[in-house]
């Protein structure tokens, strides 16, 4: 089972500056860029590019290291790559107290724009990796990945949970990018997504998950439940919560196992 975590957001907390249509990509800014390692193709299969996998993994800076693989998921066009730019912002400024920069300028990194239609298909990794010390003094890669959004009008289900399965086995962190509320379908789809991973993984020893972060934006109720991490928990477990009104479905959905 997963361990879980959840954040909530306000409106106010992300970027201030999400006012034009699309804004450009300073690569100049940035030592990495976002590479292809899952294609999507038009038969709605997917297929894993090796050489660019190793282009990236086997640098001689990373390769004899252990990797901490941090991956967004969820519907698509709900900000998930403009989510990975300030994860990109924090990593590159090393944790530095004023990582965020200039709320003005640009945010570049993995490609993302404004409007309605989808704009990632299958799974990037950024092609920079950083390494990051963890509390016991090991130093590990850290590696991000952006993931093709669920549930828009040319994928099949099929797609979608390939997709959220493949990124959550191979990913040490899961954020499960939701808006504004953790809703009854948000559970429903993790458990059709997981339970792909599940059936993959059913014959190995090791677990299929590791941490799945539930991460909630744009929270309009914080009078109910703080922003942060305690309130997010706070959310999680009245989602939670089986009580003798449910139907059996519904209760089933919210034994831990089921959901993670």
């Amino acid at each position: 089972m997963a361990e879980e975590d959840v954040l909530v957001g306000s409106q106010h907390q992300q970027h201030r500056n999400f006012v034009s249509e699309e804004r450009p990509v300073l690569e100049n800014r940035m030592r990495g860029r976002p590479v292809q390692v899952v294609v999507a193709k038009d038969d709605h299969g997917f297929e894993l590019d090796e050489q660019a996998l190793e282009g990236i993994l086997l640098n001689e800076a990373v390769r004899d290291k252990h990797v901490v693989v941090v991956s967004v998921a969820g519907a698509f066009r709900k900000g998930k790559s403009f989510l990975l730019g300030f994860f990109l912002r924090y990593l590159e400024s090393e944790g530095a107290y004023d990582w965020i920069g200039d709320e003005c300028s640009p945010l570049g990194g993995f490609s993302w724009r404004g409007g309605s239609e989808r704009d990632t298909t299958g799974i990037l990794m950024w092609s920079e990796v950083f390494v990051v010390s963890t509390p016991s003094g090991e130093k590990v890669a850290v590696v991000l990945l952006d993931t093709q959004g669920a549930f828009d009008s040319e994928s099949t289900v099929k797609d979608c949970a390939t997709v959220f399965a493949l990124s959550t086995m191979v990913s040490s962190v899961q954020v499960y990018n939701l808006s504004q509320n953790v809703q009854e379908d948000d559970l429903q789809h993790l458990q059709l997504f997981t339970e792909y991973g599940r059936l993959a993984m059913e014959d190995g020893t090791e677990k299929p998950f590791q941490k799945l972060q539930f991460l909630v934006r744009d929270w309009s109720f914080p009078y109910e439940a703080a922003y942060g991490v305690e309130g997010g928990i706070k959310i999680l477990e009245r989602r939670l919560q089986i009580s003798d009104r449910q139907h059996p479905e519904l209760q089933q959905l919210r034994d831990r196992k089921s959901v993670v």
